[in-house]
């Protein structure tokens, strides 16, 4: 469907129609039974509802795509791995049964995954983090909350659904995220990154208040430290100083347009023991007791205690340490986050809090991280293949997007107008965006997931004479309508907004589903809404949209290929925006 429409402030519409398209598909799913003899409590995948409640027995029914062996006729044996189960059976393996379970999950992660061309980098960085959590804290007693749905592959394997993963992102199987629907080992959804410190809280607060006594643990990660609702939580979790711990998984600045130029945190033996003795049970009681004693000494000299701690602590710790201080979070870090031992060793030690308040352990992780044992590294050349080719395919091997077309066609207008800028909020980028921050560097920018602060960024661009382009995934949009109303919308300020991934986006699922922008845009009162039925339209609007000065403009296009008409991408030629008015509508129909 292609569609524009405009508003004044009486209300709008102006609308371009074309054609659309429909796309079913079926697949016959087989059922088998997995057994599990553990007694703890009830897993459930795919239950008929989202019921949470816990049972004694333990049962489940997991649907499985025929023919399933044939994608692993030629699989690299697992020999640990195969005799998990679940969670519990973790607890009696030895760091060296640990260290070989990780390699076997990183094995088993990369060759399923390679072969469903579904992204799993983020995944293969937490597999040791993802194994000692398993191994010292009893989910699903214990709450283990992610913040990303791509890190938790790992720990989707670990609790009853490895047989599945080759489901992952497809009709019927596994969800591509943490999903409260899915199995009792997640406690809360994770979608759109950035919520597991405030449901988590959330959980610890509901724990105190009912006397109970499980854990809860948010794993969060340096992409989600762009949202500004982490800090949010952070603060409130020191404020109200109940029981939980944090877990940064830091893989570098993802942020920085250089990352062998970024600034990373050194990792060496005492560093090591450093985050060891921070964690201890002697430093935490001497620390306390040292509190104490200032504070029964008086106000003053309590407060300069605690800030000679705060001092000495970020002496020894990495830059940004003290941030979480600040916070109210006890920091310990940063550890290892690919050293099995120091990882159960540091979370062996805060487990036993039992009355610290809010702990963050910063945890050190490659993305690139490999397999260690040299017999798991051979893979057949076609595996190899489907490594490098997982994340994302090369332009010129996969099908010309959307996304590709609306890239040439904002760099041709950036070329003519050299006030055109990019703000790009979300998850990860698309590979098209690069070409153009390649071409325009200087007028990039790159926020990651910060949506609210994108919105408002450009509009602060936009009055400074600029014409920005704010590009967000339709979804996360959603997050930043306050500002889009207050900061945009209202004062009229011309911010041309690009809507991604807009409509049903496939395997990303329910939570991803662009379905509402056409909506809630449409409703406010100075947007112009633009919705291309094909390329050439798409080239159209956007330079349409970098002519209009006077009001807010967004476009929204889908995710996935579309049929090029022509080899050559033809200029773009702005479209006439007809506004028409409420009230004008009104007195049309009063007269008929």
């Amino acid at each position: 469907m292609g569609t524009a429409a405009a508003q004044n402030v009486f209300g709008v519409s102006a609308h371009f129609r074309g054609n659309s398209r429909n796309f079913t598909s079926k697949v016959d799913f087989s059922s088998v039974n997995f057994p599990c003899n553990w007694e703890f409590s009830r897993m459930t995948l795919f239950p008929s509802s989202a019921s949470t409640s816990t049972s004694k027995s333990f049962g489940g029914r997991i649907c499985c795509l025929p023919d399933a062996g044939d994608c692993f006729s030629d699989k690299i044996p697992t020999p640990i791995l195969d005799t998990i189960e679940n969670p519990m059976h973790l607890k009696n393996l030895s760091p060296k049964e640990l260290k070989q379970l990780a390699n076997d999950i990183r094995s088993e992660l990369s060759y399923t995954m390679s072969k469903t061309q579904k992204p799993y980098k983020a995944s293969l960085s937490v597999v040791e983090l993802t194994v000692a959590i398993h191994h010292v804290f009893h989910a699903p007693v214990d709450k283990i909350l992610w913040d990303v749905g791509e890190q938790t592959y790992a720990h989707k394997i670990l609790t009853g659904r490895r047989s599945l993963m080759h489901t992952l992102r497809q009709t019927n199987g596994l969800s591509g995220y943490t999903s409260r629907s899915e199995s009792e080992f997640d406690p809360f959804g994770a979608a759109h990154g950035c919520n597991s410190i405030s449901a988590g809280l959330g959980m610890a607060v509901a724990r105190d208040i009912k006397g109970k006594r499980d854990r809860v643990v948010a794993v969060i990660s340096n992409e989600t430290t762009m949202a500004g609702q982490l800090y949010e939580a952070m603060n409130n979790a020191g404020y109200l100083d109940s029981n939980m711990v944090v877990i940064l998984n830091d893989s570098r600045h993802s942020l920085h347009p250089k990352l062998e130029e970024a600034s990373t945190t050194p990792i060496n033996a005492l560093s090591s023991n450093l985050s060891k003795l921070q964690s201890s049970k002697f430093f935490r009681k001497l620390r306390e007791v040292a509190k104490g004693f200032t504070k029964r000494i008086g106000k003053g000299m309590h407060e300069w205690a605690a800030k000679v701690d705060e001092y000495a602590r970020g002496m020894v710790g990495p830059p940004g340490s003290t941030l979480f201080e600040e916070l109210g979070l006890y920091y310990i870090g940063p550890v290892d986050g690919h050293n099995i031992e120091d990882l159960v060793c540091v979370l062996h030690e805060v487990a036993s809090l039992d009355s610290m308040g809010p702990v963050l352990v910063h945890v050190i992780t490659k993305v690139d991280q490999e397999v260690e044992d040299a017999s798991h590294s051979d893979m057949p050349d076609e595996h190899q293949e489907g490594l490098c080719n997982s994340d994302s395919l090369p332009c010129n091997t996969r099908p010309q997007t959307y996304s590709d077309c609306f890239v040439d066609a904002l760099i041709m207008e950036a070329k003519k107008d050299k006030d055109i800028v990019t703000v790009h909020a979300g998850m990860g980028m698309e590979p098209s965006l690069q070409l153009y921050q390649e071409k325009f560097p200087d007028r990039f920018f790159n926020v990651g997931m910060a949506e609210q602060h994108a919105v408002t960024f450009s509009a602060g661009l936009s009055c400074g004479g600029l014409k920005p382009f704010c590009i967000i995934p339709s979804a996360l949009l959603q997050r930043a309508y306050d500002q889009v109303i207050h900061d945009v919308d209202c004062q009229k300020i011309p911010v041309r907004f690009v809507i991604t991934s807009a409509g049903l986006v496939g395997s990303d699922g329910p939570a991803h589903c662009g379905a509402f922008d056409i909506t809630f845009m449409s409703c406010l009162p100075n947007m112009i809404v633009m919705a291309p039925s094909d390329e050439v339209e798409l080239v159209h609007m956007v330079a349409t949209a970098a002519l209009v000065n006077d009001r807010p403009v967004c476009l929204r296009y889908p995710r996935g290929a579309i049929v090029k008409m022509n080899n050559l991408l033809c200029n773009g030629v702005p479209l006439e925006v007809t506004v028409l008015c409420f009230l004008c509508l009104y007195h049309v129909f009063v007269m008929l």
